[in-house]
């Protein structure tokens, strides 16, 4: 296979950061370091080519979920934007931590279904006395009988009846007060604290959870209540409510379903839930209210799979396929079309061509899911997804409740990078409805990717880059349109695209740069394509600070819909479990492996083949 690009070696502004497990476990450092579109003119509002890249984390949970009450965690989502900002902070374990690198902003997604009652419940508040479940509850809670009462919580929270559900009044109050604590921690042009909660459908075991994130917030956010999985646990009915609280509100509002990997075939199925085949309805809503997907977290990796990509040889990373959420039913290989992002994106384009429209036009972004109130996700700082997951010595051999799944599992992940014009709640959530916004694993690799029809190696020069790359195509998240129609006999066209990536400034070096494609061939069949655009060597170890390209796609077929997005593999590290066995002298469990290699997933470029030429 032919290989283009160029790999630069040139040294990166960057700090080393060891692992500090006893006193400190996250050591902060002081870093400036110059982007790939770096711009020192900039002031806020004044960034049309969107030169800034912030990073953050969009799904994180407190001591306000059920799930992360009973495991343990009592930090606050005051502490967790405190955390995320840069401050020391005391974890459940007793030690002071703060993160490496601060983030730029944060939505705390705790759980709809039952927000805050643990909390409340512990605390004795009165507004909970004449509830059914209240007095049933707290004394299991005080007796520390969490395995009665997680089947208590999942009895009620599967068969919701009236006496079951949370009293209106406390809904009300912790959905206010929630909204009130994003809104005092928000920080424009410092740090953005999104309102948001997660709706979290599980139907025999199967996932179906989305986190719901919201562009404003007192005043908007505040005026309707979250509309839980026990409201009703159909995607189309929770469109439906988001909906109705635009048009109530004025506000504005998304959802961004997540591990799709255990969803057992649900996520991307081809009926609805109530088993009608999916029509133009549903695409169009689908598509308008789930511009995202979650794409990696804390419980595996969702892009692709082996038995899905079995020419991909970085298909099998971080995976969770042995059954549902629950492990309550086994995986079957047709799940896996069903599930993961690749084939999503190569079916979105059959449904465009039966019903005129693409359900599946998501971006990737990543996230943490973390339940311990803490975005903690390198390989040598990472803290887990529950109180019982921070670090120790047992942690690596203990299964977790949740799931049911051995804890050496868990992934340390995710990050999203967004390019944005300035750090506010408007600028990142207008850049996340329209996709300019790629997925970690970890890594603050910085990624560009823009797609147009005349790209050459000299715009990989321009300084910034995006000045070219918005000039003349679309960035990631865009649809590239055929340019004005040619005359006859002139050369066909072919998109190329402008990709470029800078490795974390304290991490590995970059080993590939990659491009995926996905389109429909004659025959009406699902296609897929790995292209190694830029290397760093032949060997995985081989890496380099950066990587960039001009790569054209001369295989492009203007008759065919097709979809495209960049990833970028590291070299190998140390996963967690490694450097957990090094640190507390255990043997790392010998199914759990020993290296990996962190990457980013870009958001797509579609093009999509004029329907009326």
């Amino acid at each position: 296979m032919r290989v283009t690009g160029m790999a630069t070696s040139d040294a990166t502004p960057g700090l080393e950061a060891p692992v500090r497990f006893g006193i400190v476990l996250m050591v902060a450092v002081a870093l400036w370091s110059v982007g790939l579109d770096a711009d020192t003119s900039y002031s806020p509002n004044t960034d049309p080519q969107r030169t800034q890249l912030y990073w953050g984390d969009l799904h994180l949970h407190t001591s306000n979920s059920a799930d992360a009450y009973t495991m343990g965690s009592r930090i606050t989502p005051d502490t967790a934007y405190r955390f995320a900002r840069g401050e020391q902070v005391v974890a459940g374990n007793g030690m002071p931590v703060r993160p490496r690198y601060p983030l730029d902003f944060l939505a705390i997604s705790d759980h709809a279904e039952y927000l805050s009652v643990y909390r409340l419940l512990d605390a004795e508040d009165s507004r909970l006395a004449d509830w059914p479940l209240a007095a049933e509850w707290l004394e299991l809670l005080r007796s520390d009988r969490m395995g009665e009462l997680t089947m208590a919580f999942a009895d009620a929270f599967q068969n919701p009846t009236p006496e079951k559900m949370t009293p209106a009044p406390v809904v009300t109050a912790a959905w206010a007060d929630a909204v009130a604590t994003a809104d005092r921690n928000n920080q424009p042009h410092l740090f953005t604290a999104f309102p948001a909660y997660e709706w979290t459908s599980t139907i025999s075991g199967d996932n179906l959870h989305r986190v719901v994130l919201y562009r404003e917030g007192q005043g908007y956010a505040d005026r309707l209540v979250p509309f839980s999985s026990q409201d009703s646990n159909d995607p189309e009915d929770l469109w439906a409510a988001m909906a109705h609280y635009e048009a109530a509100t004025e506000g504005s509002i998304l959802a961004i379903p997540h591990n799709s990997n255990v969803s057992n075939g649900r996520m991307f199925a081809p009926e609805t839930l109530a088993g009608v085949p999916i029509g133009a309805a549903y695409a169009e809503m689908r598509a308008r209210w789930e511009p995202l997907l979650e794409v990696t977290q804390v419980k595996g990796d969702s892009e692709t799979h082996p038995i899905l990509s079995p020419d991909d040889r970085y298909a099998a990373f971080e995976r969770w396929d042995e059954g549902n959420i629950a492990l309550t039913e086994g995986k079957a290989d047709w799940m896996f079309a069903q599930e993961y992002a690749r084939p999503a994106l190569g079916q979105g384009l059959h449904y465009r061509r039966s019903l005129g429209v693409n359900p599946y036009r998501f971006g990737m972004i990543g996230a943490t899911d973390s339940h311990t109130g803490y975005s903690a996700v390198a390989e040598d700082n990472f803290f887990g997804k529950f109180r019982s997951t921070e670090p120790s010595a047992e942690r690596m051999f203990t299964q977790m409740a949740q799931v049911l799944n051995d804890n050496w599992r868990l992934s340390a992940s995710g990050l999203t990078g967004v390019w944005a014009a300035e750090n506010t709640r408007q600028a990142l959530f207008d850049a996340l409805q329209r996709r300019e916004v790629y997925a970690t694993t970890g890594s603050r690799i910085q990624l560009r990717f823009f797609a147009g029809w005349d790209f050459t190696e000299t715009d990989l020069q321009a300084v910034p880059v995006s000045a070219v790359g918005y000039a003349r195509g679309v960035p990631m998240g865009g649809t590239l349109a055929l340019p004005v129609q040619v005359g006859h006999g002139a050369e066909p066209m072919a998109p190329s695209f402008l990709i470029l990536a800078m490795k974390e400034p304290d991490g590995p070096d970059l080993h590939a740069l990659q491009v995926v494609k996905g389109w429909i061939d004659g025959t009406g069949a699902r296609r897929e394509q790995v292209y190694d655009v830029a290397l760093a060597g032949t060997a995985e170890t081989d890496g380099a600070a950066a990587l960039r390209t001009v790569w054209t796609d001369i295989e492009f077929d203007p008759a065919a819909d097709a979809v495209y997005y960049a990833r970028v593999i590291e070299v190998p590290r140390p996963r967690w479990t490694t450097r957990d066995a090094a640190f507390f002298g255990v043997e790392r469990p010998a199914a759990a492996p020993e290296f990996i290699q962190d990457r980013a997933y870009s958001s797509p470029i579609w093009y999509e083949v004029p329907t009326n030429p």
